[in-house]
């Protein structure tokens, strides 16, 4: 009797999740289906895809079968059970025919038993048979939103390729253009589905969904945070050191800030609720930035001057033990 490596049908490593074998076996199903594939050994394929699948999805079943890899397969590559082994994962009651018996390798009868009393299920809520349902596969796709459109929301198109069948049954991609409607507040890295608007299933099954990420295009003044928006204001000394009450821009608007007196470089002042649009809106945090004239007057360096002469005592770098 011939080892099955069940991994390696799937094309999944041993420490795969859940969610990966079903990705794999869901990806290789509908390669392989009867329906739609035209390769000389599908019908083979397929089966052995179907019962990898149902031996990995269980998580019984699978510890058991990974203790009987460890035991190994001979220099031939032929297996044979340890002496006295028995499956206790085994097969529920009824249901199990002889027609799904052959679905099954003699590998598979060997270790598991009693698949003839089972039921074998195939993820899909139905039996095991050729004329099975698979669900359509899920799309992703991105969509880049200038911070403008995100904020405020906006109609936008988006393109994206699906895979289906055409008249000669051969999978083939098709490109599919949709109008997509973005909420106010979406923020990078959300996804929007559109249920439905995935790759067509297979056997009648219903189609996949289409998920759409959403990025942000660089911005030349503000930056985002969560729900928050950064934008750095340049501010001169005089504002910086006497207070000031300056205009700055908020996303598609502008207000007046007070600038305290004696800020400095870095200081942040927090505008409540003018961050992303949500149920808990974000704020804007405005970062001051002293600037300086690229030239001075000689008025302007003889105020220098007095200033220098003024606070001689003030030594910027004395934190730094110089």
């Amino acid at each position: 009797m011939d080892f099955k490596d069940y991994y390696a049908v799937l094309g999944v490593s041993e420490s795969a999740s859940a969610e990966e074998i079903k990705k794999a076996y869901r990806k290789l199903a509908r390669k392989y289906h009867p329906d739609v594939s035209k390769e000389e050994d599908a019908d083979t394929r397929f089966k052995e895809v179907g019962e990898a699948y149902e031996v990995l999805k269980d998580p019984e079943k699978r510890a058991e079968y990974d203790q009987l890899r460890k035991y190994g397969a001979k220099a031939d590559g032929s297996f044979e059970p340890p002496p006295g082994w028995q499956s206790g994962a085994g097969f529920g009651g009824g249901g199990y025919t002889e027609a799904d018996a052959r679905q099954f390798s003699d590998f598979f009868e060997e270790i598991f038993g009693g698949g003839r009393r089972g039921g074998f299920s195939d993820g899909f809520g139905g039996g095991f048979r050729q004329n099975m349902k698979l669900r359509g596969e899920d799309v992703h796709a991105r969509i880049a939103l200038f911070l403008e459109e995100a904020f405020h929301g906006c109609e936008k198109q988006v393109s994206f390729a699906v895979h289906e069948a055409d008249e000669h049954g051969r999978v083939i991609p098709r490109q599919k253009t949709l109008k997509v409607k973005i909420p106010a507040g979406m923020r990078e890295g959300q996804h929007i589905r559109l249920k439905g608007q995935g790759a067509p299933g297979v056997g009648g099954g219903e189609p996949g969904d289409l998920f759409i990420e959403v990025e942000f295009a660089p911005h030349p003044h503000f930056a985002v945070e969560g729900r928050d928006v950064l934008v750095t204001v340049p501010i001169a000394p005089w504002e910086a050191a006497l207070g000031a009450t300056v205009t700055i821009p908020t996303v598609g608007s502008k207000v007046n800030v007070k600038v305290p007196k004696g800020s400095t470089s870095g200081r942040k002042l927090r505008l409540k609720g003018k961050g992303f649009p949500g149920k808990h809106p974000g704020d804007q945090i405005v970062i001051l930035q002293i600037a300086m004239p690229e030239k001075h007057s000689p008025e302007a360096e003889k105020l220098f001057e007095q200033l220098a002469e003024a606070e001689k005592n003030f030594n910027p770098r004395s934190k730094l033990h110089v």
